[in-house]
């Protein structure tokens, strides 16, 4: 499987899960490499942002910033290699992360059974951006889906972006909450029309304030909370930036 790389192994880690309605619980995430999406904030681009590519991306203003050499940021393993590494660690919650999970679910399935085959009681969290569907099995095998669906405001164009059955058949599964970064009061018309199409129920959406600073959290934070509140959506801040800030490995 092909991992996001971190010094000279996988980016695997143990810390506590900063989004959603887990946010706070400790965690093993494992960050696959690789997207289908290539968002101009995105926090993760060494997965996707690879020397040759044409996409854009906010860094690129900033002085050093360079696209990433794949060999450089990619590592392959095993299923049974990434098993035994997150069984080392004290924690039975693990985070399948990317770039885009979904895009390996066949060798997901392979580590979720190796490591249920350790200890029944592994919890899996599987963190996805909503434009691709699970098989039946990975479904069944999933513990959560942390749906990302991607607005205006990622840059990306709507037919990429935007796949409602998709999203139908991950809101079908029962396992699915739905995460919607925010940049600016305008994209709640967006976010309102998708729970419509979909449609979503209000108690599983979740408004996260975009931002790679605690700063820019605190800029987007009162007014969107307001927004969750008369809406009735749950408020999701970004408890490893707080911690942490832009740091990977964390």
């Amino acid at each position: 499987m092909k991992l996001a790389k971190l010094g000279n192994g996988p980016e695997l880690f143990f810390t506590l899960q900063g989004e959603g309605v887990s946010a706070g619980l400790p965690a093993v995430f494992v960050r696959a490499s690789r997207c289908n999406l290539h968002c101009v904030w995105c926090d993760t681009d060494h997965t996707w942002n690879f020397e040759g590519t044409p996409w854009l991306h906010e860094k690129d203003a900033t002085t050093g910033y360079r696209k990433h050499r794949k060999e450089d940021v990619t590592i392959e393993l095993s299923p049974a290699a990434v098993a035994e590494k997150v069984a080392e660690f004290p924690c039975r919650r693990v985070v399948l992360t990317g770039g885009e999970p979904l895009l390996q679910q066949d060798a997901w399935l392979d580590l979720i059974f190796a490591l249920r085959a350790i200890d029944p009681a592994y919890v899996f969290e599987v963190e996805t951006n909503g434009t691709l569907a699970p098989s039946p099995a990975f479904a069944a095998a999933v513990d959560q889906f942390n749906v990302s669906p991607k607005l205006a405001n990622s840059g990306m164009t709507e037919s990429l972006r935007r796949k409602p059955d998709v999203l139908r058949q991950l809101a079908a599964t029962g396992k699915a909450w739905f995460k919607f970064v925010v940049a600016s009061p305008a994209d709640l018309e967006e976010i309102l029309e998708l729970a419509r199409l979909t449609p979503l129920p209000a108690d599983r959406i979740l408004l996260m304030p975009e931002g790679r600073t605690s700063a820019e959290l605190d800029h987007r934070g009162p007014w969107l909370a307001e927004l969750c509140r008369d809406h009735g959506y749950r408020f999701c801040d970004r408890l490893h930036v707080r911690l942490w800030g832009d740091k990977r490995g964390v």
